[in-house]
C-alpha cells in the first residue's frame, strides 16, 4: 500500500505534467524506499520483541516496545528528513536526475520530504497495532491514506494547477491522515 502513494502520483503526474514530472517521481523513489526501510527496521523488530513479551505476560516491557518504537519512528524520521532536505542536490544527482528532471525532481522531493517522518511512523507503528490483534484497523491506516492520495492528487494537479508540487502536497497531507489514525490508535 505504501508503495501506492507513488505509482498513484506517477498516473496522476504522467497526465498532468507529462514525461519529465514522471521522470522526477522516479528519482525520487529511491528515498522513498529507504523511509520504508527504516520504518520496516523500526516496526518489524518493536513488533516482535512487543508480542513476545504479551506471550511472556511481561506487560512493562511490551509498554517499553512501543515507547522505544515511537520515540525511535519520531526521532529517525525527523533525521532522515533533515538529512534529505540538506543534501537533496547531490542526493538527486546520484539517483539519476538529470538537467531536465532535476527542477521537477527537487520541487517534488523539497515538499515529500516533510512527510517522510509522518510515513515512518505510521508504517512503523502499523506493525506494532498488528502485533496488537488489529490487522485490519493496521491495514485501514495504511489504505486510508492511499485512497485520500487518489482523491488529492488529481485536485491539487488539475483543479489547483499545482503540478509536481501538487502531487508532494497531496502526498503529504495523506501521510498526516494515515499518520493521525495510528496516533488515534
Amino acid at each position: 500500500v505504501s508503495s501506492l502513494y507513488n505509482i498513484i502520483d506517477q498516473i496522476f503526474i504522467g497526465q498532468g505534467v507529462g514525461m519529465l514530472g514522471n521522470a522526477a517521481t522516479n528519482v525520487a523513489f529511491p528515498l522513498t524506499t529507504i523511509s520504508l526501510a527504516i520504518s520496516l527496521l523500526i516496526g518489524i523488530g518493536s513488533a516482535s520483541l512487543f508480542s513476545l513479551s504479551l506471550g511472556k505476560k511481561d506487560g512493562k516491557t511490551a509498554s517499553k516496545c512501543v515507547g522505544t518504537a515511537v520515540w525511535m519512528s519520531v526521532i529517525l524520521g525527523s533525521i532522515y528528513a533533515t538529512i534529505v532536505e540538506i543534501f537533496l542536490s547531490p542526493l538527486l544527482n546520484a539517483f539519476g536526475a538529470t538537467e531536465e528532471t532535476f527542477v521537477y525532481a527537487k520541487e517534488y522531493v523539497s515538499i515529500t520530504a516533510i512527510g517522510m517522518p509522518f510515513l515512518i511512523f505510521t508504517n512503523a507503528l502499523s506493525n506494532l497495532i498488528r502485533a496488537d490483534g488489529n490487522p485490519r484497523y493496521s491495514m485501514a491506516c495504511m489504505v486510508v491514506g492511499a485512497i485520500a492520495n487518489t482523491i488529492l492528487d488529481p485536485v491539487f494537479i488539475f483543479l489547483l494547477d499545482m503540478g509536481v508540487a501538487g502531487a508532494a502536497i497531496a502526498t503529504v497531507i495523506s501521510q498526516i491522515i494515515s499518520c493521525g489514525m495510528v496516533v488515534a490508535y
